[in-house]
């Protein structure tokens, strides 16, 4: 892999118990990249994350990360060494406040100085989160619990973040908010990001380079506007159809 490769798998094989999900997956993400995946509803693309991030089953394969191979490291582990993950649900905590859940997000951190930079650096991503630091998250709406929940991973300064469909259930407008808010987080955060997204057309315009994942497997890959204009995988894969 190129000197500048943050993450990368090889054949990677995951899933759940004894039932597997993806297999031969091979992905690669460069620094200060932001890279989409998408697909069909249970083409594995959550599943994907998961078993990178170390909450799913590796049956085989390998994942290498700042050029390590943390393939059967915790999710703790992959943590300090700089890989953040946001699940699509349950991904705050609704009795505790907005900075005591972004200050839960740097627990790893023990320089007061430096959980103060982090997170003046979510609110100028985030600033409505600025507005409610002292609201109950259970009592933000939607889209401002997921832009809590992106913003207490961004609380451990991750060099990669992982984020597991962040728009799913959000109005249209708040969604293209949270989403335009990926290249602040790469900038301010300095993060790359590996995006797993079910409005496909969103993503792949948003995103440097895009993975296609149709039952498990890597169906196409390449920049973000050379698959959109793939009439067959509009159709087939992207649920974009033609008139």
């Amino acid at each position: 892999m190129l000197r500048s490769t943050i993450l990368y798998t090889e054949k990677l094989v995951g899933g759940y118990g004894n039932m597997v999900i993806i297999q031969d997956v091979n992905i690669h993400v460069e620094r200060s990249e932001i890279v989409a995946l998408v697909g069909p509803n249970g083409s594995g693309k959550s599943t994907l994350l998961k078993t990178i991030y170390g909450v799913a089953k590796v049956f085989d394969g390998k994942v290498v990360f700042e050029g390590q191979d943390v393939t059967w490291f915790p999710p703790e582990a992959k943590t300090k060494l700089g890989m953040g993950y946001v699940p699509q649900t349950n991904n705050v905590f609704p009795d505790l406040t907005v900075e005591e859940n972004l200050e839960m997000g740097a627990y790893l951190e023990k320089d007061e100085e430096k959980i103060r930079e982090a997170m003046e650096i979510v609110f100028n991503i985030f600033p409505v989160l600025r507005s409610f630091r002292r609201t109950l998250a259970g009592a933000l709406s939607g889209g401002q619990r997921q832009m809590l929940a992106v913003g207490r991973a961004l609380m451990s300064r991750p060099k990669l973040l992982l984020l597991d469909e962040p728009t799913a259930g959000l109005a249209p407008k708040i969604a293209i908010e949270l989403l335009e808010s990926l290249k602040q987080i790469r900038e301010e955060a300095g993060a790359s990001i590996l995006i797993v997204e079910q409005h496909a057309r969103r993503a792949l315009e948003l995103a440097d380079r895009g993975y296609v994942l149709v039952a498990g497997q890597v169906a196409a890959k390449g920049i973000g506007q050379e698959i959109l204009s793939r009439r067959d995988l509009q159709e087939l894969f992207l649920g974009i159809h033609h008139s």
